[in-house]
């Protein structure tokens, strides 16, 4: 049996799989991006005169190891082995279509982000407190804080790369997003090879409603509110931060 753990909710997939694991502590562990051929016939090889089942795991493969002719070759022997093995795939992101119908045998477990998230972050615009605040307390009901603090950091920094002035800013912290240009004077509508990988893998439609939503802030009010996450977030990991990260979020969702 083959199993893939995917999806947007990327800590719980993670979780998942790594209670799976837990579950299997003699299971045998792959790591996709370096996984060879070889690797993966020995992982599989019999070690007596019958065929014995394994139960293996593997992470990342789909995701992190390259498009080419090797990879193709890995996926034909894991649907292969998949009827008389337990394989377990774990992806972190949100596969499509191809990825998933390329693993013919597989059986797919999505982790899916709640609605509320969506909504929340849909919100995210001046002047809307009131509204921001209720719905970031009902995203609580489904979501974890750090998870919704992880979203509204990068729905910040996707809304900052979008941002038609953004080249302004170029020079002024370009370690913490990096998303901003090394040449000021190449704007980011000009040079995609600057373009952040989550705008790259965005539907057309997903950009437009995101720069829709960039348009309802002035430029210095994106920065502003990126540097204030950032300073958070560095709060946080530093074990700085003076009030619960729930308050937090509430003082900072008044400052927009």
């Amino acid at each position: 049996m083959l199993t893939i753990l995917h999806g947007d909710d990327i800590a719980a997939s993670r979780k998942a799989f790594l209670d799976l694991k837990q579950k299997h502590p003699d299971a045998l562990f792959l790591e996709g991006e370096k996984l060879t051929l070889n690797d993966l016939e020995q992982a599989f090889a019999s070690d007596g005169l019958f065929v014995t089942s394994k139960i293996v795991f593997i992470e990342q493969l789909l995701t992190k190891k390259k498009k080419s002719k090797e990879r193709d070759e890995l996926i034909e022997k894991l649907n292969s082995y998949a009827s008389s093995h337990e394989i377990m795939l774990w992806e972190g992101k949100e596969l499509d279509k191809s990825a998933l119908t390329s693993v013919k045998t597989a059986t797919v477990r999505p982790f899916k982000l709640p609605q509320a998230l969506f909504a929340f972050l849909d919100a995210l615009k001046p002047n809307n407190v009131k509204q921001l605040l209720s719905l970031f307390h009902q995203t609580l009901e489904t979501s974890e804080a750090e998870m919704i603090f992880f979203m509204l950091i990068r729905h910040t920094r996707l809304l900052l790369a979008l941002s038609s002035s953004l080249v302004l800013f170029s020079s002024v912290i370009p370690a913490k997003a990096g998303i901003y240009n090394k040449d000021p004077r190449v704007k980011p509508e000009d040079d995609k090879k600057n373009e952040i990988d989550e705008l790259k893998r965005m539907a057309p439609w997903q950009k437009s409603k995101l720069e829709r939503q960039a348009k309802l802030f002035e430029n210095a009010q994106l920065l502003a509110l990126y540097d204030r996450l950032f300073a958070i977030e560095f709060a946080q990991k530093t074990g700085n931060l003076t009030s619960s990260l729930v308050s937090t979020i509430d003082f900072f969702l008044t400052e927009i």
